[in-house]
């Protein structure tokens, strides 16, 4: 069975360029635009890593760490992000602490990502 991670960004670019770059590598990929939707996906759909933005409308990426880790603590998350009203060293930086198993700054490099991916496959769990 391919391993299955999820995408969460609301940007439609990055999800697809993500999408491309794991499929690739043999991933089964399913994607949403923002957390309450990636929430939703979760109920019926078993995932193994997740790959969220931080900054992001409605429901942002720390909420849906925090949410995740609390109702999924055996799914994988990588948090992600290109900066914002703080800087991205900060949010990820509370990400980690949160439980992100490792971060990415975009812009995005092809091997950072699948490096990232399975590096958090790889790890005891989440934090």
């Amino acid at each position: 069975m391919a391993t299955r991670v999820l995408v969460d960004d609301d940007e439609a670019a990055i999800r697809t360029s993500l999408r491309r770059i794991l499929e690739r590598s043999s991933f089964e990929v399913t994607e949403a635009p923002d957390g309450q939707t990636a929430l939703r996906h979760f109920a019926g759909n078993p995932t193994d890593c997740v790959i969220s933005d931080i900054y992001m409308p409605g429901m942002d990426g720390i909420e849906f760490l925090i949410r995740v880790q609390e109702a999924f603590p055996d799914v994988r998350v990588i948090a992600m992000s290109g900066g914002g009203y703080q800087p991205k060293e900060n949010v990820l930086g509370a990400a980690s602490m949160l439980g992100a198993v490792t971060v990415l700054e975009k812009p995005l490099e092809v091997a950072e990502v699948l490096a990232a991916v399975h590096l958090a496959l790889e790890s005891d769990g989440p934090g």
